[in-house]
């Protein structure tokens, strides 16, 4: 099951409180206190984690609780730390406060950490109090409460080619082809409810990581079908791969088709519009194909990439997944300028 959304509430470990005691020893005249601080309350840190893929287990778990500090003792001892609380998440988890909505931290690396929830201080021990017009003090610190929020989590998976297309346009096909990902195939709407990631093996030892956006229907932007659970993934991706049947049985033209997708993805977010694209005629193995495909052609814009493809037998699929690693390097290449 695929989760990418989930709510948790988290809190810190309170600080242990400082402690209250002086020296009573044997053979020695003068005493004093010796009383320890508290440990500090443990922290609630969240981590960036490659060996998670989704959020379900935050479906079943919702609080998080780190341990609290221990109290001081005496002989100057100080109380334990209390140990933080790791908490693992996908790659890709963007953390907004629960009650601002502020965004607090995306977590599109590996290794990537945040402290959500700072452990409370430990209170001071009656030896921090002693001076030389009180040298035997009678009080001590409470330790301090550990910071308490909501957060909410949301993942957008984090791919260099999403492929986008109406339902049964074979964007499942072309990714189990072409990948070892093994998406739900059937011949009605909708087979794949969930996104999928699969790793596209090139020559060279070159790879690029391809994810199938599932659900976009015309209104999608707007919460038609299920699109508007699924945009949000390829807000990531590097370049687009808009996958279009060139026989479709039913359903709108190949050119319908295509300014239906491409109107979701604008409408979503503009800045899709000015990623790579790059046009995947699917299905030309089937009859009637060939003429659409030349149809097609003509309500493309002039610089539009087209290459034709059947995803199910492999046909003239290397040129595309080439030409989608060179825009997928120049991709990279940019954003390490900015």
């Amino acid at each position: 099951m695929f989760i990418d959304r989930a709510t948790i509430h988290v809190k810190a470990g309170n600080g242990g409180n400082g402690c209250i005691s002086f020296r009573r020893e044997k053979y020695v005249p003068k005493g004093g206190p010796d009383g320890g601080d508290g440990g500090h309350g443990g922290s609630v840190i969240i981590h960036a984690d490659g060996s998670v893929e989704t959020l379900l287990d935050f479906r079943y778990r919702r609080h998080y609780k780190a341990k609290n500090g221990l109290p001081g003792q005496g002989g100057n001892r100080h109380g334990p730390n209390g140990d933080d609380l790791l908490i693992p998440v996908p790659v890709g988890t963007v953390i907004t406060d629960g009650d601002t909505g502020l965004q607090l931290r995306d977590l599109n690396e590996p290794e990537m950490k945040i402290t959500v929830a700072a452990g409370g201080k430990g209170g001071r021990g009656n030896t921090a109090f002693k001076s030389s017009t009180n040298q035997a003090p009678r009080e001590c610190e409470e330790g301090r409460p550990g910071q308490e929020r909501t957060l909410k989590l949301e993942l957008k998976l984090i791919a260099d080619v999403g492929l986008a297309g109406l339902p049964n346009a074979g964007k499942s096909t072309l990714l189990s082809r072409t990948t070892a990902a093994r998406p739900k195939i059937a011949e009605y709407p909708f087979t794949t409810l969930e996104p999928h990631l699969g790793i596209v093996q090139l020559p060279g030892y070159r790879r690029l990581v391809a994810a199938d956006i599932p659900g976009l229907i015309e209104g999608s932007h707007e919460g038609h079908g299920m699109g508007d659970e699924f945009l949000r993934h390829i807000e990531r991706t590097r370049v687009i791969v808009h996958v279009v049947d060139m026989a479709p049985v039913e359903g709108p033209s190949p050119a319908e088709a295509w300014r239906i997708i491409e109107n979701e993805l604008e409408s979503y977010s503009p800045e899709l519009t000015r990623r790579p694209h790059l046009i995947a005629a699917n299905k030309m193995d089937l009859p009637g194909a060939a003429d659409n495909l030349e149809q097609f052609r003509k309500n493309l814009p002039a610089d539009a990439e087209l290459f034709p493809i059947s995803a199910l037998t492999g046909q003239d699929i290397q040129p595309l997944l080439e030409r989608a690693y060179r825009l997928m390097q120049q991709a990279k290449a940019l954003e390490a300028e900015l």
